[in-house]
């Protein structure tokens, strides 16, 4: 699809005039300053802009003077190799969380201890689910866990919709509300140069209610289907029962040891760190923006980010005694995984790198500005969130839409007179709300072939979980809008 989207671009700019706005030593646009300005680029110099395009996304330099980028310029990075780096950091550091066992056996005896008690149960995994989505975007590791709650659901007298909706619903939920997940927040927060803790505090109640009102969802579905099983939406496969008897009486797992329970208050820790040293503390707490900092803060991005990521794969390597072969393979294994995503930050940064060395991009964002000018801050908070759908159906990558997005859309604040932190949220809100149903994701079509329910059946249980997920983002977001 970006490949499809580079080309898309790149043709297009041949017909698109030409134009810069005017800009504050910040690099914001200033509103009203529009004006013609040739590129002064030949049919080359574009062939050689979309042949270097990916190269330009990672490491592309911006001319100071022309504002061109190329990878042989002087000036500041445009590329995103920040964030590449980050991406592969953390994906290692994930991978290697994973390869001591300590999260899964934690879920694991989560599950065991709260078999008896449904709706407890059904509250532990998924409020469990959303803050690992919240902060680090756990969702197609959720994948590996319906062999465990299908048969504990099934236990307990609920349905197969009951675990999907357990599990999907509770990870994805988190995304949707992501505080300081890298992958969304932190990738479209860079792209829209700002920092990732700019707008937590809103993103934050966010979470929180919404995770509430997920929860409180399944649990009224569960409920329902346990007092009257006929109204099952999923109906019960033959076999069920007797898998939800093995469940009842499953033999407890393995207790957590000394070394799994170091591991756990290590991973706790090291995101705990991360979440405070990108908050704006001073402005979060007087509530002005351009508070001078306490003498506490760090300010960090995504360099610093990056290395603590690094060293802390590296520690819980060491503290797991994985010793020196073993998490070598698993570093290099985890920032492989993640390879792809990182790669689809490339070709989506180089689309932008097309349009600015065209000097289309500024034509954009002319084109509607008039649109955006005088329109209400709340009105254009929603705006933001109904734009991004479409794209978000395109491009399921929460990584790849930011970066391709966020270079036009945040600029749009700064002429609507919204801080640029109120678009990020409104669009990873567009991202994960797609992503709960959409049949582009795996981990909607994986998830759902696993607990063996149609997809038809899934939309059924979701919709209205879904209408009222959407009235209630675009309240969250018209009021981070006014009150900037």
């Amino acid at each position: 699809m970006l490949v499809v989207v580079t080309l898309a671009v790149w043709t297009v700019a041949f017909f698109i005039p030409s134009g810069t706005y005017d800009r504050t030593a910040a690099g914001s646009p200033v509103q009203g300053t529009y004006h013609r300005s040739p590129s002064g680029q030949s049919f080359l110099d574009r062939l050689s802009d979309l042949f270097l395009s990916p190269v330009n996304g990672l490491y592309g330099i911006r001319d100071a003077k022309t504002g061109q980028v190329g990878p042989d310029l002087s000036g500041e990075l445009y590329g995103s190799a920040g964030v590449f780096l980050f991406v592969l950091a953390i994906g290692a550091f994930i991978t290697v969380v994973f390869a001591t066992g300590a999260l899964d056996r934690g879920i694991g005896r989560l599950a065991h201890r709260l078999r008896n008690r449904g709706a407890l149960l059904i509250t532990g995994i998924m409020a469990l689910f959303s803050l690992l989505g919240t902060v680090e975007g756990f969702a197609e590791e959720t994948l590996g866990f319906y062999g465990l709650v299908i048969p504990l659901m099934l236990a307990l007298g609920f349905d197969r919709l009951v675990a999907t909706g357990t599990i999907i619903l509770g990870a994805g939920i988190g995304v949707l509300c992501s505080t300081v997940n890298p992958f969304a927040t932190g990738v479209a927060s860079s792209a829209a140069d700002i920092s990732l803790g700019d707008g937590i505090a809103l993103r934050f109640v966010m979470w929180l209610v919404l995770t509430a009102v997920t929860i409180g969802y399944v649990i009224r579905y569960a409920r329902r289907v346990r007092a009257a099983p006929g109204r099952s939406l999923c109906g019960y496969l033959p076999g069920d029962r007797e898998h939800a008897q093995t469940a009842a009486d499953a033999v407890e797992p393995p207790p957590l040891t000394a070394l799994h329970k170091t591991v756990l208050v290590t991973v706790a820790l090291v995101f705990a760190f991360m979440i405070f040293s990108v908050i704006p503390w001073a402005g979060a707490l007087t509530g002005n923006a351009e508070a001078t900092p306490y003498s506490f803060e760090l300010g960090w991005s995504f360099p610093q980010l990056a290395a603590l990521f690094l060293v802390a794969a590296v520690l819980v390597g060491l503290l797991a005694r994985m010793g020196e072969p073993r998490l070598s393979a698993t570093f290099v294994q985890g920032a492989a995984d993640f390879i792809s995503p990182a790669l689809v930050i490339v070709l989506a940064r180089g689309v932008t790198v097309i349009m600015n060395n065209a000097k289309v991009t500024d034509t954009v964002l002319h084109s509607i500005e008039g649109a955006v000018a005088g329109t209400p801050a709340a009105l254009f908070g929603v705006m933001v969130f109904v734009v991004n759908l479409p794209l978000a159906f395109l491009i399921p990558s929460t990584s790849g839409h930011a970066t391709l997005a966020m270079p036009i859309l945040a600029p749009l604040a700064d002429f609507a007179g919204v801080s640029r932190a109120v678009v990020v949220t409104a669009w990873q809100a567009a991202s994960g709300w797609m992503n709960l149903w959409v049949p582009t994701t795996a981990v909607i079509m994986g998830g759902i072939s696993l607990a063996k329910v149609g997809y038809d059946t899934y939309l059924r249980f979701v919709w209205p979980l879904l209408a009222l997920l959407a009235v209630l983002i675009c309240g969250f977001v018209a009021l981070g809008a006014v009150a900037t």
